[in-house]
């Protein structure tokens, strides 16, 4: 699921709980959910996954962010799914403090074998959010036939070409402000 976020909402744990049905059930598929992150993406495929972004974020201000969380913790696992998760990682990393504000967090737990997609205020008009949804069925798709770095490496690179036909001409490539580097939640 896409979500535009604006900057100057900062996530906290009151919003989080708004935003879905606390769950018994969801709880106890993340508590009982075997770490695996490093079974599923190993150094290779993080090196790949820290060259596609890299490759994505030429040419444009665009940022692009992947973290990748075997489970949500037991603590917050009740109360939130994945999109809430997504959301509270969203500002805890600093995707929403790029100077375009051009940050795109992708966001991927292997438990629930969900994918979630925010995007900043800077690129919302950069497409429709079919556009946006597309990427992420195709990463599911792609996850659940255990291709996990396929999945990332093409989720990447369609978002870098999505950025790349909003940004034409508008800046100049700038410096990298988050890491191309996955991030490894568990």
């Amino acid at each position: 699921m896409v979500t535009n976020t604006e900057t100057t909402k900062i996530v906290t744990q009151p919003k989080l709980l708004e935003t879905s049905q606390p769950s018994l059930k969801r709880w106890l598929k993340h508590f009982f959910f075997m770490p695996a992150t490093k079974r599923y993406f190993n150094q290779q495929d993080q090196h790949a996954i820290a060259e596609a972004v890299k490759q994505a974020e030429k040419g444009h201000v665009g940022e692009i962010q992947v973290v990748i969380e075997a489970y949500i913790p037991a603590a917050q696992a009740y109360y939130q799914d994945s999109y809430a998760r997504a959301k509270q990682l969203f500002a805890e990393v600093g995707v929403w403090d790029t100077e375009f504000n051009s940050g795109v967090l992708v966001y991927i737990n292997l438990c629930d074998k969900k994918v979630e997609i925010l995007i900043d205020r800077g690129i919302k008009k950069a497409t429709t959010k079919d556009a946006w949804n597309s990427i992420c069925e195709k990463m599911i798709q792609t996850i659940k036939k255990q291709e996990y770095r396929e999945a990332v490496v093409v989720g990447v690179t369609e978002i870098g070409i999505v950025l790349d036909n909003y940004y034409t001409d508008q800046y100049q490539d700038i410096e990298n402000e988050l890491s191309n580097s996955p991030i490894i939640i568990g």
